[in-house]
């Protein structure tokens, strides 16, 4: 049958679970019947905080969090979706603080995306102005994460 899709669930009851994700503003839905799974995803990021990261003092060093004037600097934006991490690990200290001089090709962040923690270069010399998310956020591509000036 043409609405059933993986012998599981019709086309009317993904466009229902989608109506929810849409309505509640989740980041995804996802329905298992043994072996299959169907996800349902969402415009929303939600972020979850794990074990690890309850003790981590948060990053955010800016008076203005949606602050990418180039007059202030120069911003350092997200190259791919995924999650910030300031440290190595979270017994180790943050790459970088506010009041920090970087040079280029100084690693600034981790970002972990797909499993795979991918380590951010300074493309720019200068003094960390202002750090604008979170140890542990959703980041999304092209977000402005740091200014340096």
């Amino acid at each position: 049958m043409m609405s059933e899709i993986f012998g599981m669930i019709d086309l009317e009851t993904i466009e229902k679970l989608a109506g929810i994700v849409s309505k509640n503003e989740l980041s995804e839905l996802s329905l298992s019947d043994g072996d299959k799974t169907i996800t349902v995803k969402g415009k929303k990021n939600v972020v979850y905080e794990s074990q690890t990261q309850k003790n981590v003092k948060p990053v955010i060093e800016s008076d203005d969090e949606d602050n990418d004037n180039e007059d202030e600097g120069n911003v350092v934006r997200c190259p791919i979706v995924g999650t910030f991490y300031a440290s190595p690990s979270p017994d180790k200290p943050p790459f970088v603080n506010v009041g920090d001089r970087v040079s280029k090709g100084d690693v600034l962040m981790i970002i972990e995306s797909m499993k795979l923690m991918n380590e951010i270069q300074s493309e720019f010399d200068g003094v960390v102005q202002s750090i604008l998310v979170s140890n542990g956020q959703t980041v999304e591509y092209d977000q402005p994460i740091m200014i340096i000036k």
